[in-house]
């Protein structure tokens, strides 16, 4: 007979006690664990968030900080666009954050789900590469990577990684899912 610990849904994993567990060995069943479709879910979640946080920091540090070819809001004053950086900056490690108090929380229940994390950061970070190339970049007009340079080969560099992983972190998705073992 399985037992249901109480507690929230995300919570609830099946839990075989101990003769139930033999006899499926000794029939050749594999054991396994109900895994709660939102865990799966906020397991992309957190992995999402992280992989934008990821993104923003590597952009906001390198681009931005380190070799100043660009702010995030470049049709005004220096000044502006120091602190539209401020901005920008601080919306990168707020989703950092958000991300990993959903991963700790994730690993708190035992219910993390690595795969689809992995899944959610190349999602998060591919899909923030693409709007920021794309959308940030050329719609809105905010900034380009650089100026005073012929920006195809940045563009197509800064698009196509930003595609690689989008596409990577889509494929994470198919196929089986596997929840972390519990200790």
């Amino acid at each position: 007979m399985s037992k249901q610990p109480a507690g929230p849904p995300l919570a609830r994993v099946q839990i075989l006690n101990n003769d139930e567990g033999k006899q499926r060995k000794m029939a050749g069943e594999r054991s396994s664990r109900a895994l709660p479709s939102a865990a799966v879910g906020r397991s992309i979640t957190a992995g999402a968030l992280m992989g934008v946080g990821v993104a923003a920091f590597i952009d906001e540090t390198v681009f931005h900080q380190l070799l100043h070819w660009h702010h995030f809001y470049d049709k005004s004053t220096p000044d502006i666009g120091l602190v539209s950086d401020g901005f920008f900056h601080a919306g990168g490690w707020l989703a950092m954050v958000v991300g990993l108090f959903l991963f700790a929380d994730l690993q708190r229940r035992r219910v993390t789900v690595p795969k689809r994390v992995w899944a959610g950061g190349l999602i998060g970070w591919g899909g923030f590469q693409l709007y920021d190339g794309l959308i940030q970049h050329k719609v809105f007009g905010l900034h380009q990577i650089r100026y005073d340079v012929d920006l195809t080969v940045y563009d197509l560099v800064w698009n196509i990684s930003g595609a690689v992983g989008l596409v990577a972190g889509v494929a994470l998705l198919v196929g089986r899912a596997r929840p972390v073992a519990p200790r």
